[in-house]
């Protein structure tokens, strides 16, 4: 997993100083506001390649092995084509998007500590007689396609708020860990797979663009 963080990171870094560069006119530098309390990174770079086309690179970074007691790590990187109906940045748009992540999460239906069976289904207990009972996490890669809509508002020549939400489907691979030995949950050795149809992406991103 370090390898493919390392990857991510080393791609998108190439893509923001392409794009971010003061040689190519109609870029802007982006950062998702709602994020920024949490300690979340979540920022792009979008220029413009025609009338009514633009690409965006975009970097997101749960940096939390921990937030809030619950596994909260994701490193992932986007990349975006966006369409404007009128004015290039300006207005509203549609787009199409692919991302990969590597996380260290729990999913929504694991926060609550739930029971550990053993091999024949029995719960297990603990040295006091009590029924043992931990949370789950997960740990893997996931790959992301979906599409996009959103609403460029233009504040000045070079402010601007970017507010947009994404679908998609969201194809993983991953193991799960009971937290109080972080052994596996599933008793298998190999990857797990899962597949669902899910919002992947949304904020309010204050915008700047580079002249």
């Amino acid at each position: 997993m370090k390898q493919t963080i390392v990857a991510v990171h080393k791609a998108h870094l190439f893509f923001i100083l392409l794009l971010s560069t003061n040689l190519l006119a109609q870029t802007d530098i982006k950062i998702n506001t709602p994020f920024v309390p949490l300690g979340i990174i979540n920022i792009a770079a979008e220029k413009s390649v025609s009338k009514h086309i633009s690409i965006q690179a975009e970097a997101f970074v749960s940096p939390w092995e921990s937030f809030g007691g619950k596994n909260l790590q994701i490193y992932m990187g986007t990349l975006e084509g966006r369409y404007y109906f009128k004015e290039m940045m300006h207005g509203w748009y549609v787009g199409a998007y692919g991302s990969i992540a590597a996380f260290n999460l729990q999913k929504w239906n694991y926060y609550s500590p739930q029971p550990v069976f053993d091999n024949e289904g029995n719960t297990e207990l603990l040295a006091d007689g009590t029924v043992r009972l931990t949370e789950r996490y997960q740990k893997g890669l996931a790959f992301i396609f979906g599409v996009s809509g959103g609403y460029h508002f233009k504040i000045n020549d070079h402010l601007g708020l970017d507010a947009y939400m994404g679908v998609g489907t969201t194809q993983s691979i991953y193991k799960g860990y009971m937290k109080d030995n972080n052994q596996r949950y599933d008793g298998a050795e190999k990857w797990n797979r899962s597949g669902e149809l899910i919002p992947t992406r949304g904020g309010l991103m204050i915008t700047y663009r580079l002249k």
